[in-house]
């Protein structure tokens, strides 16, 4: 959940400030709204990207990090099982338990090199995340998000007010969301949310303004 509801409310954060900041400087809805458009799908593509080259990297590192426990394993299954043994017994285990524990790990390969791919590494082979799922989830989240702004253009809205006002119950509600993975209170926690996004939003309404006022 926690990926899933900060992906769309960095998408609603982002859009609602870019659809304020084009709004700030036109009263043109289709221009307002083209803008929405571009922001959600330039940025969810962008997410998508940004998520897709780092969880790949992710992933290439630790299987490469897996290949050297692999090579080490089959070069050195003594040394690797003492050290796993060992690992066992700074844990709390006594040595005679943890020695016998690591030799019956160790007479299946597949299964010692998961037990000591998770142990040193904090990884397991059949574990490793996949770089197309995060980047269709991130997309997705963040369009989540990006829509609710634009939304009351698409209905036909022609003033910022509607979507100021969706936008707004949008952050207090994500950020209560966010409450339950956190130790705020739901209402400090929405309310933060909402401050935090609609001063992102008067910011760009401000420059928008400015730019439109000069005609630039």
């Amino acid at each position: 959940m926690r990926p899933s509801v900060f992906g769309a409310m960095d998408g609603l954060v982002s859009n609602f400030a870019l659809i304020a900041g084009v709004a700030g400087g036109t009263t043109n809805t289709k221009v307002i709204a083209l803008g929405g458009v571009a922001g959600m799908v330039g940025g969810g593509l962008s997410m998508a990207a940004g998520e897709y080259v780092s969880v790949a990297s992710q992933r290439e590192l630790a299987q490469a990090e897996i290949a050297v426990e692999r090579r080490e394993l089959d070069r050195h299954p003594e040394d690797e099982r003492a050290e796993l043994a060992q690992t066992f017994v700074d844990k709390g285990v006594e040595p005679e338990l943890a020695a016998e524990v690591a030799r019956q790990i160790s007479q299946n390969p597949d299964r010692a090199l998961e037990v000591h791919s998770k142990t040193e590494l904090g990884v397991a082979p059949g574990e490793l995340p996949s770089p197309m799922v995060a980047a269709v989830s991130s997309f997705l989240c963040f369009s989540l998000g990006a829509v609710l702004p634009l939304l009351p253009y698409v209905l036909g809205s022609e003033g910022l007010m509607a979507s100021a006002v969706t936008s707004c119950v949008a952050l207090f509600a994500a950020g209560a969301i966010v409450s339950a993975v956190t130790a705020c209170s739901w209402w400090y926690s929405g309310l933060r949310q909402l401050v935090v996004g609609a001063v992102a939003a008067a910011v760009t309404f401000g420059v928008g303004n400015l730019i439109g006022a000069s005609r630039l």
